[in-house]
């Protein structure tokens, strides 16, 4: 196989990579903001208000995957974690984009504003209007919902491609017992080996 051909499986491979990257992001935030709306919705059943908003969170969840597929870019100090204990990385990926999904939340509303011919300002306005407990809540939420899906990311580097996804959904009889090779041994992981 010659050098073009090479870099060509190569940039397919990528390619590859990063689409199955981006729908394992989408598929777990539009699960995560599916059952927030349901949650919402029920809550405001209680009080015989409805909520419709279901569409919005799937677009969420569109846009939000691909800003995280895009945290290379999106990610300004990320690179400076990468040989810190693993909760340093993970607690400022959930920060960043929660600040991010606050972000896209702005734009929602305005986007809305604009849907429904409130303008730009009523659009923010009704962002506004909501009450500051309500608006610490999501974010909080987000930012915890971050947490376990930023810390698996983190983990996977460290362990190496598929590993993760190995434990998961490989079965334990056909596992060996601890790790697969001596490079990754638990004992090599604490020695930073």
């Amino acid at each position: 196989m010659n050098y073009t051909n090479k870099k060509k499986a190569g940039w397919k491979q990528k390619v590859i990579h990063e689409m199955i990257e981006y729908y394992i992001n989408f598929l777990y935030l539009a699960i995560f903001f599916a059952v927030f709306a349901w949650y919402r919705r029920l809550i405001l059943a209680e009080y015989q208000i409805s909520y419709s908003n279901y569409g919005i969170a799937v677009i969420k969840a569109l846009v939000l995957a691909k800003i995280i597929t895009l945290r290379s870019v999106l990610c300004p100090g990320c690179g400076t974690f990468e040989e810190r204990r693993l909760i340093f990385p993970t607690l400022y990926k959930a920060f960043l984009f929660t600040v991010w999904t606050g972000v896209f939340t702005l734009i929602e509303h305005t986007v809305r504003g604009f849907l429904y011919g409130k303008g730009l300002a009523g659009g923010l306005d009704e962002l506004v209007s909501q009450s500051w407990h309500e608006l610490a809540a999501g974010c909080l939420v987000i930012f915890f919902v971050f947490i376990p899906f930023f810390a698996v990311r983190e983990l996977g580097q460290v362990l190496g491609e598929g590993r993760i996804s190995k434990l998961f959904f490989q079965r334990r009889s056909t596992m060996k017992p601890g790790f697969d090779s001596e490079q990754n041994s638990p004992e090599n992981c604490r020695r930073g080996g």
